[in-house]
């Protein structure tokens, strides 16, 4: 099983930074006893390995090598390795650079760097209720859905279609993960390559996938979900997981 990290983008949202935006540090962990900050990035990363990620594929631009140099500054369960977008032309873009990686694995994980979610174990979640899914979403309800992705499914769980960034979104829940066959991932780079790479953002892929036949299933496994890419959503995280540490969650443990 493998993970794929895009992690190239500028974060203008939040900017300016004296680091990545993926990792600023939200939350702490505890080394040798000690506390010590821990960067944003570094719960997705926990999550895929919980998962049974042993491979992740970081895809970052030129400039970030401070995320190389941080993880490569700690061990981890998984082998972490990098792939580089020389520019910024869009999530798609940035996923299917690790693609050739990712057809010899029989599970891939998309996630996004700048978000921290809950429960932890909803890529396991999502894969238990699903197994046999080519392509499956990982839902989390929002209280604004127009600033994401949101994915409106029938009551069995096959996605009819994303709502990308629509103001008059009728979902409050959206994807903030993802797990696909390798095979599927495969299909859906050759289905972008087909559509001449103009797909930006996943769920505008992911409708053309549907409508070519294809079947997308979704899995309401979240329970919180929190975008660290705003100084707003960045604020909402740092006392979510101050409230968490004192009070944990049930399946936070």
């Amino acid at each position: 099983m493998m993970g794929i990290i895009p992690a190239a983008g500028a974060g203008q949202r939040i900017q300016p930074l004296g680091c990545s935006k993926e990792l600023l540090p939200v939350g702490s962990r505890t080394v040798n006893g000690v506390q010590r900050p821990k960067a944003v990035a570094e719960y997705l990363v926990e999550r895929m390995i919980a998962a049974g990620a042993d491979q992740i594929c970081m895809v970052i631009s030129a400039e970030k090598t401070d995320i190389i140099r941080y993880f490569a500054e700690r061990d981890y369960a998984a082998q972490i390795f990098y792939v580089v977008q020389q520019q910024p032309l869009g999530l798609c873009d940035a996923l299917f650079r690790a693609e050739p990686f990712a057809r010899q694995h029989e599970q891939v994980l998309i996630g996004l760097p700048d978000t921290i979610w809950f429960p932890e174990n909803a890529y396991r979640a999502a894969l238990d209720a699903h197994p046999e899914a080519e392509v499956n979403l990982v839902l989390f309800p929002v209280m604004e859905p127009a600033a994401f992705d949101a994915v409106v499914c029938d009551q069995l769980g096959y996605v009819q279609r994303v709502e990308v960034k629509k103001p008059e979104a009728q979902s409050h829940w959206i994807w903030g993960a993802v797990t696909a066959s390798g095979p599927a991932f495969h299909a859906l780079k050759l289905l972008w390559e087909a559509r001449h790479r103009e797909d930006l953002f996943l769920g505008d892929l992911l409708n053309a996938y549907i409508s070519a036949g294809n079947v997308v299933r979704a899995t309401h496994a979240g329970e919180h979900y929190m975008d660290v890419g705003t100084l707003e959503g960045y604020r909402t995280a740092q006392d979510f997981l101050r409230a968490m540490a004192e009070h944990p969650l049930p399946h936070a443990a």
